[in-house]
Order: structure tokens, then C-alpha cells, then sequence
């Protein structure tokens, strides 16, 4: 009697087609096509089976063709044969939270959404943005005693990025 050799799940070529794709690995690769333009990466992650997720962004906004050339740029850069991987390469949704201070960034002067740790919503214009944390100017309408209009109090708050849950950008038609 023969014995027939199969690659079953523990044989040699199983390992390799197995092996998990490091966060890191993705990350060089990006970074060196990031080099060549205005995009930025959101976020990488990526998930068993070497599902790959790239959210890539722009300060004027990420086009498809942007996507696209990232894609190729990383599936060229890996080795089908010994990395099997399943790639997406996205902008990320504006209702989506920030990420990352190049996102803050984009969004200085516009309207934003941020709950805080507490869970306190504050909604109101991003005015600046550093390495520790936010600016926002706030508006409240309030009833002042003995007058029967309310009136409006602008009020800019600071908020430490450790004191933030999430921001979002708010989205007006």
C-alpha cells in the first residue's frame, strides 16, 4: 500500500499560506507610496485570515482612483504564494470617529460632534488642535433674568485628547 501524501492543515506550504500579515508590515508598505502624495492613513488593521483594511484620507478629500493605487501599490508588494490576504482600501465615512490628529486637522473651522469620556455631548466649531488636545467654540442660547429674549453665549472650551470618547464631524445639508 501507497501512502498518498496530502497538505492538510499543519503541512509546511499550509503554514505559509496561513501566516498572519503584521499591522507593521501593511504600514511600511503604505507608507512608502504615502511618501509620493497628500493622503494620509487613518487606520490599518488586520483581521484573521489576513483580511486587510487600509482607511486612507486627504485634506481635500480621497478619491477612488487614490484607493485604487494604494490597492495595487500593496497587493504588488505581497507575496500571494506565501501571504494569502484579502485587501480593502477605503476612505473612511464621515460618520465616522477621528482617528487621528491629521483628521482633527482637515476639520479645523467646521462643526463637530465630541462625547466625552462621561458621555457628555459638546457640539460646536473646531478652532485649533495640538499634540494634547482640542479647541471648540460652543454656542448656547440662554434666558437671562427679567428679559424675554434668550441670548446667545459663545464660550470656547478645551478639551484634552484624553478626555475625549469621539469626535465627528457634524454633516449639514
Amino acid at each position: 500500500m501507497r501512502e498518498r501524501k496530502t497538505e492538510g492543515a499543519n503541512s509546511p506550504s499550509s503554514f505559509a499560506k496561513n501566516r498572519m500579515i503584521t499591522i507593521d508590515k501593511i504600514k511600511n508598505i503604505a507608507d512608502l507610496k504615502i511618501a509620493e502624495g497628500t493622503n494620509f492613513i487613518v487606520d490599518i488593521s488586520v483581521k484573521p485570515g489576513n483580511k486587510i483594511t487600509v482607511l486612507l484620507d486627504n485634506d481635500e478629500g480621497v478619491s477612488i482612483s487614490d484607493c485604487v493605487a494604494m490597492s495595487r501599490h500593496i497587493e504588488f508588494s505581497l507575496d500571494r504564494e506565501s501571504e494569502d490576504f484579502e485587501l480593502n482600501v477605503m476612505s473612511p465615512g464621515l460618520t465616522e470617529p477621528f482617528k487621528t490628529l491629521r483628521q482633527y486637522q482637515k476639520y479645523i473651522e467646521k462643526q463637530v460632534d465630541v462625547v466625552t469620556k462621561e458621555n457628555k455631548k459638546i457640539s460646536g466649531k473646531l478652532l485649533s488642535v495640538n499634540n494634547e488636545g482640542i479647541e471648540l467654540e460652543t454656542k448656547i442660547k440662554e434666558k437671562t433674568e427679567g428679559k424675554k429674549a434668550k441670548q446667545l453665549i459663545i464660550n470656547n472650551i478645551n478639551l484634552t485628547f484624553n478626555q475625549i470618547k469621539q469626535t465627528k464631524v457634524v454633516i449639514s445639508f
